[in-house]
């Protein structure tokens, strides 16, 4: 069988671990230039992996294979297992009760952070490996736009077109666009209008969550705040530093913690769900339009950057404190992220640092720092029965949101491919 992957992220790499030197011929298709040249977050950006019934998505992924992936991923590194990071969250089951009796619901996962800067040493490993695979064929810089869809699938990409027999995608967070083209087809693919999670980064002094920090490392917290909307915490980088992401047209931030490199600093995302109904089913649109506004309201190519104590009042900031932002200066301006926030998200974020206030004291000083927009793509569920040979695995499935699940997504196809 001719396949094509479409996507050399955490789900295509999950997907060619068992394909690799088997009798399909196997053509990987990656618009990016090599395996490191991409800015947005996922398997070259977000060093932290885990074990976890409680999150990463809404497939039931055995625990075995879970932790197949996380050992996949550390004997790619350059570290010996006293040098990587490990967590277990909430194990301790005062700080459990610590944080339920404030009406969070603690979410328990086993973690172990990489690092941001030794993702490469991954990656490089990763692909020696499948390189050698004599059925593997790579093609950067091959941004596929539009597939053909019928008895064959047919993609164009660089002057050349290719037939195949079945059609992989894992684009991604990022792969918007080709995912939403295929939908404009196909509108039935879609299974469940699905969620996008709006919020901000946010930064404080290491010493105000060094002992949660020594204790689990990475903690995730959800909250039913006052408005009814969920809010949780994503992505904590003890020691870390907020970085940008770059999509298409819009930046974004994020949190990276580095294995060598470290900071003064603490940040972690605060993000709200945001559910949405028929007739709309676009909700990768509606996140990047907040996005995008935010990045107006920046100059363009910048994100805001504002004390806690001036989101509370809705004044805009124009001087910093206490806290030196990790952020570089050319990257954020100061201003006012309730000019970009619906009212509800605004609220809701403000109930969940003060709520934490409550159970670690010094989460809600005026002077911690929030840059925004954080935005998480979900995409909508998508059936992969309804066009047979075409499938989707990973994050642009509206099934998976880590990298955990979304490797153990493409192991999953592969499995089935293979016993078939």
């Amino acid at each position: 069988m001719k396949i094509a992957l479409i996507g050399f992220g955490a789900s295509g790499i999950g997907f060619l671990m068992k394909m690799k030197n088997t009798e399909h011929e196997i053509h990987i298709f990656e618009r990016a230039k090599d395996i490191f040249s991409t800015s947005v977050s996922g398997i070259r950006a977000d060093g932290k992996i885990f074990v976890s019934k409680e999150m990463g998505g809404d497939l039931d992924i055995d625990m075995a294979i879970q932790e197949k992936v996380v050992q996949y991923y550390l004997k790619n590194t350059s570290c010996s297992d006293d040098e990587i990071e490990k967590g277990d969250s909430f194990a301790n089951k005062t700080l459990f009760n610590e944080f339920y009796k404030c009406g969070f619901q603690p979410v328990s996962s086993k973690f172990w952070h990489i690092g941001t800067d030794e993702l490469k040493t991954v990656l490089k490993n990763v692909f020696e490996e499948f390189s050698q695979a004599p059925n593997l064929h790579f093609h950067f810089n091959s941004e596929i736009s539009d597939i053909s869809l019928g008895d064959t699938f047919e993609i164009n990409t660089n002057g050349e077109t290719h037939q195949f027999d079945k059609v992989v995608i894992g684009v991604g967070r990022s792969g918007h666009r080709l995912v939403q083209t295929i939908i404009k087809k196909s509108p039935k693919l879609i299974m469940d209008n699905m969620q996008v999670d709006l919020g901000i980064r946010y930064e404080l002094p290491n010493h105000i969550v060094e002992d949660l920090n020594r204790e689990m490392y990475e903690f995730k917290l959800k909250l039913k705040t006052r408005t009814g909307y969920m809010a949780r915490t994503f992505c904590n980088n003890p020691s870390g530093y907020v970085v940008t992401e770059e999509y298409e047209d819009f930046k974004t931030v994020n949190g990276h913690a580095k294995r060598f490199e470290k900071s003064h600093n603490t940040n972690f995302a605060i993000l709200v769900t945001h559910q949405f109904t028929e007739p709309f089913n676009d909700p990768v649109s509606y996140g990047s339009y907040i996005a995008k506004l935010t990045n107006i309201l920046a100059g363009k190519d910048r994100v805001i950057l504002q004390t806690f104590g001036n989101f509370r009042d809705s004044k805009r900031t124009k001087k910093l404190y206490r806290v030196h932002p990790t952020l570089d200066q050319n990257d954020y301006i100061l201003g006012d992220l309730n000019l970009a926030f619906p009212r509800k998200t605004t609220e809701s974020i403000l109930d969940f640092i003060e709520t934490l206030d409550k159970v670690i004291p010094g989460v809600a000083n005026p002077d911690n720092l929030m840059y925004g927009t954080e935005v998480k793509f979900y995409s909508n569920k998508l059936n992969n029965h309804f066009i047979p040979g075409l499938t989707f695995i990973g994050d642009c499935s509206g099934w998976t949101r880590s990298i955990t699940y979304a490797t153990a997504h493409g192991l999953m196809l592969a499995d089935e491919i293979l016993n078939q």
